[in-house]
């Protein structure tokens, strides 16, 4: 048998995770492995420094391992994560990450741009949220608007056992999904109980499945 390469070895274990959770490896100074999930990704490349203020730093500032909120500041987007040093003839040689995303709890509404202000709609209202001329625009029944937030924020911020991300341009309340259908150009298509149809892309359509499980 040929030997795993230290990437792909990281790959399989990367498997043994849900698609939750990233995994990021570096040394004393670089990132140098980084696989994102599907409901977070921190845009890590191998070969950026590793910046004053990630859990990666924490935890080879201090050579223990560290485990806490970092907020969007950073790498634009919050999550939570947990990182561990690990050493070679007790010299410090780097820490493995485990990176999940950050959730907004007692959080009940979205609030939306209306003419008239700023309308909080409530989360079991909301049918799904879409990116359309560079603007994320929520609907709900028959009332839509705009809220300033990134459609990637709403991944992490958003109840992941309601609301998944479906395709670049949306996220769904599985809620209001009335039936899904197979689609050759989007692998599924979602019929909304507001009328609308929604594609589900090929690189979403296997966590999507998993969710749903069917």
């Amino acid at each position: 048998m040929e030997k795993f390469t230290f990437g792909s070895l990281l790959d399989v274990m990367g498997e043994l995770f849900s698609d939750e959770i990233s995994i990021a490896v570096a040394d004393t100074e670089q990132y140098i492995y980084y696989r994102p999930s599907k409901r977070i990704d921190l845009k890590i490349k191998p070969g950026d420094p590793v910046k004053e203020g990630t859990i990666a730093h924490k935890a080879l500032m201090t050579n223990q391992k560290a485990s806490e909120f970092i907020d969007r500041e950073v790498f634009g987007v919050p999550y939570h994560g947990m990182a561990v040093p690990f050493e070679e003839n007790g010299k410090l040689q780097g820490c493995v990450m485990a990176i999940y995303p950050s959730y907004t709890e007692g959080k009940s509404v979205v609030t939306v741009k209306s003419p008239d202000g700023w309308k909080p709609v409530p989360f079991d209202d909301v049918v799904c949220l879409e990116v359309k001329d560079r603007k994320t625009h929520i609907h709900a029944g028959g009332f839509s608007g705009t809220n300033k937030n990134s459609l990637q924020e709403f991944e992490y911020s958003l109840p992941r056992e309601t609301f998944i991300r479906c395709h670049r341009s949306f996220i769904v309340n599985v809620h209001h999904i009335e039936e899904i259908y197979p689609d050759t150009h989007s692998t599924f298509m979602l019929a909304m109980d507001n009328g609308s149809r929604i594609p589900v892309s090929q690189s979403y359509s296997s966590y999507f499945r998993k969710l749903l499980g069917f």
